[in-house]
């Protein structure tokens, strides 16, 4: 598979991209609505959403002077790349490091280490 080099997001370009995830295609009124803080300004949204349209991450469909945005990049392909980069920043690469590290940061117990064992095994027979 080949690898991609996909931007760093702020939290605020996060938040909005999740809300743009959930919605599927939506305009910044919607995901105002979403957001539930009606004293955030249309323009600090719009602001972050042009934002993440010019770091590839939305596209848009202009009707007149309303724009509805899509995602461009799946949430799945951002989490990967996450991923992909906390292994190689923090564990040297290596995904049984950070299980052994979320493990003991989580006092994970036999029980739910076995599950996520079995649920590992379920993943990979596919």
């Amino acid at each position: 598979m080949k690898s991609i080099t996909i931007p760093t997001l702020t939290k605020a370009e996060e938040d909005i991209m999740q809300i743009i995830w959930t919605l599927d295609t939506c305009m910044v009124l919607d995901i105002i609505d979403h957001l539930g803080e009606p004293d955030i300004p249309h323009s600090t949204i719009s602001s972050v959403v042009r934002i993440l349209e010019k770091k590839g991450f939305v596209s848009h469909k202009a009707y007149g002077k309303t724009h509805e945005y899509r995602p461009l990049i799946s949430k799945d392909t951002y989490a990967q790349e996450n991923v992909k980069s906390l292994l190689t920043k923090y564990f040297s690469g290596s995904p049984k490091q950070l299980v052994s590290f979320m493990v003991e940061q989580n006092n994970l117990d036999l029980k739910e280490l076995n599950s996520m064992m079995q649920s590992l095994a379920k993943t990979s027979k596919k």
